[in-house]
């Protein structure tokens, strides 16, 4: 496979019609598809997001030290999935809109810097409903940003975001997440469409359930190929070199360790591809295994 980053430079002189930064496309070839990495911007979050409540932060700290992470915040790059197929124009996920971060909801600008139009995308395949992978799914009137494409998202996930207990039972420092998912869900109605474990959701995409970051968290095989994590991997410093470490950042830690380590031997055992949301360097790359642990081959 090779891989292409001249897109950067592209990037930067499409997206200086719009006054703003460039945000990095990194691109691959596949077998009989083509994913390009397109940026939404950046979450700054503090370093501690990533110790869950009541695990021992002095495992973290040599880790985050030794890669360079000294300060109070760490900043967490946003990479959505952009698969072309022939006719069909697939994206994983749809960002996170204006109302987030103001560090986030970059997508727009990073489509047009590849002359993709939002009306060119033919699905919206959603990993997990938190506010950086769907809060994105709305223009400015509140209607359907990507207005041909079918909507689809794991029954899991989508159930857990209508229950009404949900709200009793989450962080009350995610209420927030509730409000807004709901929202999105709601308005797309019977256009988003739901899928369960293992199902082939589109020729060649296989959609693997690896909850605890959610309930109903959804990962995606496409053709043996690549992985599509979304947040299986939040952390790459800590996630790679210790996985057992449980982040703040999932909703089940302990579940989400488990998950994560088996993904992480899966994918060390195997030839696929990885591309993580939250991985360096637009997010593709291989596992590897080091020592007790893995690590991100970018590339």
């Amino acid at each position: 496979m090779k891989l292409n980053r001249r897109r950067v430079l592209q990037s930067a002189a499409a997206l200086s019609l719009f006054g703003t930064r460039s945000w990095a496309i990194t691109e691959a070839e596949f077998d009989d598809f083509t994913i390009r990495s397109v940026s939404d911007g950046k979450l700054v979050l503090p370093v501690g997001f990533f110790v869950a409540e009541g695990a021992d932060p002095t495992e973290a700290q040599p880790i985050l030290s030794e890669a360079g992470v000294t300060g109070d915040t760490f900043d967490s790059p946003l990479n959505l999935t952009l698969m072309t197929r022939g006719d069909e124009t697939i994206l994983f996920d749809a960002g996170s809109g204006p109302d987030f971060m103001p560090t986030a909801g970059k997508l727009p600008e990073a489509l047009a810097a590849i002359d993709i139009s939002p009306d060119q995308v033919t699905h919206v395949i959603f990993t997990h409903a938190h506010p950086d992978h769907i809060w994105g799914v709305l223009d400015d009137f509140d209607e359907p940003a990507f207005v041909n494409a079918r909507y689809m998202i794991g029954r899991i996930e989508r159930d857990y975001w209508l229950d009404p207990t949900t709200p009793e039972t989450i962080d009350p420092a995610r209420l927030s997440f509730v409000a807004g998912a709901k929202r999105r869900i709601e308005t797309l109605g019977d256009l988003l469409e739901v899928f369960e474990d293992g199902d082939e959701i589109l020729p060649g995409i296989k959609a693997i359930m690896t909850p605890g970051h959610t309930p109903g968290h959804t990962s995606f095989d496409l053709a043996d190929q690549l992985f599509v994590a979304g947040d299986v991997i939040t952390n790459p410093h800590l996630a790679f070199r210790r996985p057992d470490i449980l982040s703040g950042s999932d909703q089940d830690p302990e579940f989400s360790a488990e998950t994560r380590r088996n993904i992480l031997n899966m994918l060390s055992e195997s030839d696929m591809k990885i591309l993580g949301y939250h991985l360096p360097k637009g997010g593709i790359g291989k596992v590897r295994r080091e020592n007790d642990g893995f690590a991100f081959i970018s590339g």
